[in-house]
């Protein structure tokens, strides 16, 4: 039976590839809403210096909340903490890979980059994580979607950068990948790799959300973004979480670093699935907390 699902979702080729994706899974009628977001139309600057990651979602739970649209798909990492005031998340389908590719024109592997490469990402957290491992790296920022940044690389403007593996698997464009990064050594964003169907919270219960919902997913991604709740989580920060479900238990390792990736603070725990949605939260939360404790102020200290 058809669904009459009006989707909205941002106009890049990524997210168009993505709510048709959906679409198709619910077998929703007629054509997609593109909106544009603030922070699609900011490209001059960092995301950390003009309001962070709600940038890519605000227009469109605008549009959602003024019942212009029924359901919005984003990137969950895409997603701030807490949400506005009457929507809610209301299924992740079953997460695409969620770890980091290293991408070159030049260089194998991460490791193998010359003393001084210029490695350039928009994400302070891959910038840290960089640093941390190879502190003579000179880290540059590259904002842009993938085809944007890819043909950059292309153009010699910088000899590697790291992307989401999921979104190169979308676009079929998993080749351009050299390696990928271990996401125990080094977690991706919370919710990287996975998708979030956000709807307005009367709508919960609509049945057409069921065939979206991936229990594992959701777990593993409810602690996550406890951990990124709890350490603040923004552009501003380089938070780091990365949960999956094993042998009946959610496995959570969380990492922050300070903006120089000098210091890194890592915590790793899990919980029963029994305890469900509200137990991985709570793993996330009390290892975040933990985290934030220890660090103190050292993760707020960003430059600028």
């Amino acid at each position: 039976m058809t669904q009459q699902v009006r989707i909205g979702t941002r106009g890049s080729k990524l997210a168009l590839v993505q709510a048709e994706w959906v679409r198709a899974k619910i077998g929703a009628d007629g054509s997609l809403t593109v909106i544009t977001t603030s922070g699609d139309a900011i490209k001059d600057r960092q995301l950390s210096e003009v309001g962070g990651k709600g940038l890519f979602t605000k227009e469109i739970e605008e549009a959602l909340l003024a019942g212009e649209i029924d359901a919005a798909v984003h990137s969950l990492k895409d997603m701030p903490a807490a949400g506005p005031e009457g929507l809610a998340i209301g299924a992740i389908p079953a997460r695409e890979d969620p770890r980091d590719a290293f991408v070159s024109e030049r260089f194998a592997s991460f490791e193998v980059l010359p003393k001084g490469a210029r490695l350039g990402t928009a994400s302070l957290r891959r910038a840290a994580q960089a640093l941390h491992r190879r502190p003579d790296l000179e880290v540059l920022p590259l904002r842009g979607n993938v085809d944007t940044r890819l043909a950059k690389l292309a153009a010699g403007d910088f000899d590697a950068t790291l992307l989401a593996m999921a979104g190169l698997k979308r676009l079929g464009l998993e080749a351009r990948a050299r390696t990928v990064i271990d996401p125990v050594g080094a977690p991706p964003a919370p919710g990287q790799g996975a998708l979030a169907i956000q709807v307005r919270e009367a709508d919960m219960k609509a049945p057409w959300l069921a065939a979206l919902r991936h229990a594992p997913t959701m777990l593993a991604t409810a602690a996550e973004r406890g951990a990124m709740a709890a350490l603040e989580g923004s552009c501003k920060t380089a938070i780091g979480a990365y949960g999956r479900v094993e042998s009946g238990e959610v496995l959570l390792t969380v990492e922050a670093l300070t903006p120089d990736g000098r210091r890194r603070f890592r915590r790793e725990g899990s919980v029963s699935v029994a305890r469900g949605e509200a137990g991985a939260r709570g793993l996330g939360l009390k290892l975040g907390e933990l985290i934030a404790a220890e660090a103190g102020e050292a993760l707020t200290a960003w430059p600028g």
